[in-house]
């Protein structure tokens, strides 16, 4: 019996982090398709920037590990947070 609770007890945290992964693989294609979105709002002086920013943060994502994804979910936070201050004219 102990060995089917440890059983059971590893399978639901395995399930558990599997999911969260595929959360946070969801978050970085998400963040990436609103810079997409977003670039119609970027300046002509951050282009250069952003699209930098979203080769490295596809680079991190192509290598579809656990850190990978948490790269991209930075890079891409980071990105849009910066888009949204120059469009907000720096105001917050």
């Amino acid at each position: 019996m102990k060995r089917s609770v440890l059983l059971s007890l590893f399978v639901t945290a395995s399930l558990m982090a599997s999911t969260s992964f595929a959360a946070e693989e969801d978050l970085c294609s998400t963040n990436l398709q609103t810079i997409e979105n977003a670039k119609t709002q970027i300046s002509p002086e951050m282009s250069d920037q952003v699209e930098a920013s979203v080769k490295k943060a596809k680079a991190a994502h192509a290598l579809g590990t656990k850190e990978g994804t948490e790269d991209c979910i930075a890079e891409t936070t980071q990105t849009i947070q910066t888009i949204q201050k120059s469009s907000d004219g720096g105001k917050q």
